[in-house]
């Protein structure tokens, strides 16, 4: 026999905002805007017949009715998590890892194939969502990040390696006029470098989302983190004649706090392949 219920969005709708208590938070938890969650909780009340919220869109209250039936919506949600986490959380399957993009394409990637080879029954999908207040979203197993703390709470925090920073250019700069390049990312870059190193530098130049590209094209100077551009300089496609200084800045792995065996494998590895990284530092 069908069951009759109402559309699974207008359910996970009303039970966000009704839990967290305003149609905002539901919203942010759900990554949808304030409209979509009133809509959604309009059609559900629609489809019962009955509202489940009163007093003003900015102060919110549960009805009789809503307050009856929040409870046993968040405990059909929970057990609905916990089946699908029991399948998810095996040894095998997806692993979805968010990382920013110049970190993933220079250091994640050239030594991603040691822990498929070791690890073939976990796909890693790469991805660059999430943001610095929430860098756990609803569909991210792991994430590294570059900053200090504090970091957001409610997260394991593993650290992996200090970030150091220093001039690059190609060598076929000449440094007296040579234009400095900065990023979008990181605006504040030469001056935390020229702070830090003890030197004045001016603002002069312009601004580049694949800044190292455009250092290795010859464009200018970019102030760049070791970890990002360590193969470049060893093969001479970059040269650092200032070297390399401490940024003030870690680059970590930050993971939720439940157990999942795919993130204490990858993280194991990351934390196995980040020692070795400093081991080596040759900045």
């Amino acid at each position: 026999m069908a069951r009759r219920l109402p559309p699974l969005n207008s359910l996970r709708a009303f039970e966000a905002a009704a839990r967290l208590g305003l149609i905002k938070l539901g919203a942010e938890e759900l990554s949808v805007t304030h409209g979509a969650i009133s809509r959604q909780v309009q059609q559900l009340e629609a489809w019962l017949g009955v509202p489940l919220f009163d007093g003003s869109k900015h102060a919110p209250r549960l009805t009789e009715t809503g307050r009856q039936l929040l409870p046993a919506l968040t405990a059909a949600f929970d057990q609905m998590e916990t089946a699908i986490s029991q399948i998810a959380d095996s040894a095998e399957g997806a692993l979805d890892v968010s990382c920013p993009g110049t970190f993933t394409m220079r250091w994640l990637i050239p030594r991603l194939h040691h822990f498929q080879a070791a690890h073939p029954g976990i796909n890693v999908r790469l991805n660059s969502s999430g943001t610095s207040s929430d860098p756990i979203g609803n569909n991210v197993d792991v994430a590294i990040r570059v900053g200090k703390a504090p970091w957001p709470i409610g997260v394991q925090v593993i650290e992996l390696f200090n970030e150091k920073f220093g001039p690059v250019h190609a060598p076929s700069v000449v440094l007296a006029g040579a234009s400095l390049l900065h990023t979008v990312s990181r605006r504040s870059a030469w001056a935390d470098w020229a702070q830090r190193a003890g030197v004045e530098t001016g603002e002069q130049g312009s601004a580049f989302y694949f800044m190292l590209e455009a250092a290795t094209a010859g464009l200018g100077v970019a102030i760049a983190p070791w970890p990002l551009v360590a193969d470049d300089v060893a093969s001479g496609r970059l040269i650092a004649p200032q070297g390399f200084i401490e940024s003030g800045l870690s680059y970590v792995t930050l993971r939720r706090q439940k157990q999942n065996r795919k993130a204490d494998i990858f993280c194991a590895w990351l934390k196995s392949a980040a020692e070795a990284y400093a081991a080596g530092d040759r900045a």
